[in-house]
């Protein structure tokens, strides 16, 4: 077992080292309220550098390119990292690629987990690898998850090459209010959280609203207590956030403060906030304190009752990310339905299914195919090529990165899945996984697999036979 995890822990440190140390261009989403932040301290900018990859021409698939078309019979080029053609039969492919026939098989983007925290609650599951929530205080915006996570979780692997996750977002957990910033990752193997940071992704921030705050706080008899109580707290907060900006405006060399540091990103548009939030009138009464102290909310996360304001979330621009049929584990979980996520597409919001768990993680495209039979029993029939988008570009709006990837089209990032089969079967596998146009994984060549050194070693995981 030891010269198994040495030998994995040496695979991980030679393909970081070949991605060491370049930071990427920024670019702005296509959302304005989705702008990317200012540049950080410079010691945590992104040192993501893209693995070398070839000239690849895969010909044959369906093609779902994310934003909701579809192409038989398709072709799709990568090339210097970038998607260099996408289309019919008759497209055009540079001499000497390499070739993938793709006939009866799938081709889409990469899917994008929104929430996760891959990393900051690593594998294995104890308590000294529990680093996702600093939940001594509910007000910790100061805190950043990207300081918690191990990029060794062997779940970044198992995300990879079982469910297709070529990009993610960690997030801290739900027992604050404010719980700190989140971080969007490239899952690639790298020694360092920096090696894996999408380069020019905006920092997220983490918000919770309901049961958690209330019953983690409340239980150690201070506030908040109640819902009335969480607003109260997340008020006075903005408050003081408020006054600190107008300060930094007069005073631009004050003491630094991390925590008023991030929340005046908020209020500047360039930290994007992320709020857990199960119940519509929650959701509702959040909208409102956005609206009150000039924020704006990009998601709401769990979001189980967003079909019964599904309306004031399209008009608001603000979308959710939500499971297919997780329910009832407590009691704002239980006005959960089945058919959130067609509803509120159908609505002419943005959906988005997202895990919230390492194992979910994994197949996500299965999350998505429910959500989709779903909507098909109550009459709203989705076509599989849309629903794709719950997978990938919707995501990648929510996350800044839409420019970047998220969808097929020329010149963005080439992080593409090759599926075995029909992308929403159970059925179905990776065949192999590009990020930037570099194949990191393929299942018919085990030395093309991610390896950590703290991987379990089961059959057909890891480097073992």
């Amino acid at each position: 077992m030891r010269r198994h995890l040495l030998a994995g822990f040496a695979s991980v440190s030679l393909l970081a080292a070949c991605s060491a140390n370049s930071e990427g261009p920024k670019t702005a989403s296509s959302d304005p309220a989705a702008a990317p932040a200012k540049a950080p301290d410079p010691v945590y900018v992104s040192t993501y550098k893209p693995y070398p990859g070839v000239v690849t021409a895969i010909t044959g698939a369906t093609i779902f390119d994310g934003e909701g078309a579809r192409i038989d019979n398709g072709t799709i080029v990568l090339a210097d990292g970038k998607v260099a053609a996408v289309g019919g039969a008759d497209t055009s492919i540079p001499d000497g690629a390499t070739r993938y026939d793709a006939a009866g098989k799938w081709v889409t983007p990469g899917i994008i987990d929104v929430h996760s925290h891959l990393g900051a609650y690593a594998s294995p599951g104890v308590d000294a690898q529990s680093d996702g929530n600093e939940a001594t205080s509910p007000v910790r915006p100061e805190v950043w998850v990207e300081h918690s996570v191990w990029p060794q979780d062997p779940g970044f692997g198992r995300a990879l090459v079982n469910g297709g996750v070529t990009a993610l977002q960690i997030l801290p957990g739900s027992a604050n209010l404010f719980g700190g910033r989140s971080v969007t990752l490239k899952n690639v193997p790298a020694r360092t959280v920096q090696g894996m940071k999408f380069p020019g992704a905006p920092y997220g921030m983490k918000m919770a609203c309901g049961e958690n705050p209330k019953r983690v706080y409340g239980g150690r008899n201070q506030m908040p207590q109640t819902r009335m109580g969480n607003m109260a707290v997340n008020r006075q907060t903005w408050m003081r956030a408020q006054d600190y900006k107008r300060k930094l405006a007069k005073e631009p060399n004050m003491a630094r403060d991390l925590a008023m540091e991030t929340l005046v990103g908020v209020l500047d548009g360039e930290i994007l906030v992320h709020n857990h939030c199960y119940r519509a009138d929650e959701m509702a009464v959040v909208m409102d304190m956005a609206k009150e102290f000039g924020y704006k909310v990009t998601a709401f996360h769990h979001a189980v009752e967003s079909y019964k304001i599904a309306d004031l979330l399209r008009e608001n621009g603000v979308c959710s990310a939500m499971w297919a049929d997780w329910w009832g584990f407590k009691m704002e979980a239980y006005d959960a339905i089945n058919e959130n996520i067609p509803l509120v597409h159908n609505a002419g919001a943005c959906a988005i299914v997202h895990s919230d768990d390492a194992n979910g993680i994994q197949r996500l495209n299965q999350e998505a195919a429910k959500a989709m039979g779903d909507g098909r029993r109550i009459g709203i029939n989705i076509s599989p090529e849309i629903a794709w988008t719950w997978l990938s570009y919707n995501p990648a709006k929510a996350l800044g990165i839409d420019r970047q990837t998220g969808s097929l089209k020329l010149g963005k990032m080439a992080d593409v899945v090759l599926w075995n089969g029909d992308p929403f079967s159970v059925y179905t596998r990776p065949e192999r996984v590009w990020i930037d146009g570099a194949m990191l994984y393929d299942a018919n060549d085990p030395k093309r697999r991610p390896v950590s050194d703290f991987e379990l070693g089961q059959p057909g995981e890891g480097d073992v036979k």
